[in-house]
């Protein structure tokens, strides 16, 4: 744990398959000692931020990583012909969310979110756009609904409201860190793809890709909104990047590269600067 006197927040974006990003970034940050006193979590980055809460130590990142690794379209995003027969008449939602719940359910150590090891809280948006955080009670239902991609999953229903993905709200995870009390906040953000030399294929990767530029800029404007008042850093997204959101088969890859970053620029003082990366601007190559 850190020290009494400061607490630590480690704030994971969302980003679809490339969440498996910030697997690559954990593994940096606690092999040089970076621990965190909690964790706040928005889509993608629910499910790391769940997983991490219930193994924060090197044997759970590893096994994160594994996970990830072994994750195809179809655990996630399985499109079937019952989905698009069911979405082309405007009942509702593209994708089954069966897949999704089996995966949380397989692979978050805990029951409910106030049983992981370190406190963890995920974020979700009602349909009046107000962000939600969750602190308590069943996970999978409270990452189901941070990760409920409006018109690919249907919204979840809890406590009254039916909430859908932390991304789509008003504010990003990073301000409920510091509402939560965090002195310090550690950004892991997964970035976009800025390489791509085509658009995605299909209505599902096109709205990921969407999602991941608006995280993008959300990021960027709540740093500037906290400048001065929480101490952040900000772990830099890889950059050139050219694997959409809905990829899954690059997960490996991906990891191994970002550690490498991570660790250049913890070596080079990446810690003690709050400077926004260029990767998360609006750019292309």
């Amino acid at each position: 744990m850190s020290d009494a006197a400061q607490r630590t927040a480690f704030v994971f974006a969302g980003g679809g398959s490339l969440g498996a990003i910030q697997v690559g970034m954990l593994r940096e940050l606690m092999r040089h000692g970076l621990n965190a006193d909690f964790v706040v979590g928005s889509s993608v980055g629910a499910l790391n931020a769940a997983y991490y809460a219930g193994a924060p130590n090197a044997a759970g990142v590893d096994k994160l990583g594994r996970i990830w690794c072994g994750l195809q379209r179809n655990d996630v995003f399985p499109v079937t012909l019952r989905g698009l027969l069911r979405f082309a008449s405007g009942e509702g939602h593209l994708i089954d969310p069966s897949n999704l719940r089996m995966l949380i359910k397989r692979h978050v150590p805990f029951i409910n979110l106030e049983d992981a090891s370190i406190p963890v809280h995920v974020i979700a948006t009602n349909l009046g756009g107000v962000v939600v955080c969750l602190s308590s009670g069943p996970a999978v239902d409270r990452i189901l609904a941070s990760a409920a991609i409006p018109a690919a999953f249907p919204s979840v229903r809890i406590d009254n409201q039916y909430l859908i993905d932390g991304a789509i709200g008003s504010n990003t995870a990073i301000l409920t860190a510091a509402k939560l009390g965090a002195t310090r906040i550690i950004v892991l953000p997964t970035g976009f793809a800025c390489d791509l030399r085509e658009p995605p294929k299909g209505a599902t990767a096109r709205a990921l890709h969407a999602i991941t530029l608006l995280i993008a800029n959300q990021i960027v404007r709540d740093l500037k909104e906290l400048a001065g008042k929480v101490e952040i850093s900000i772990v830099p997204s890889l950059c050139p990047l050219d694997v959409s959101p809905y990829d899954f088969s690059h997960a490996g890859q991906l990891i191994e590269r970002a550690a490498g970053i991570t660790q250049q620029w913890i070596e080079a003082g990446g810690l003690s600067r709050s400077d926004i990366p260029g990767s998360l601007l609006p750019h292309s190559h």
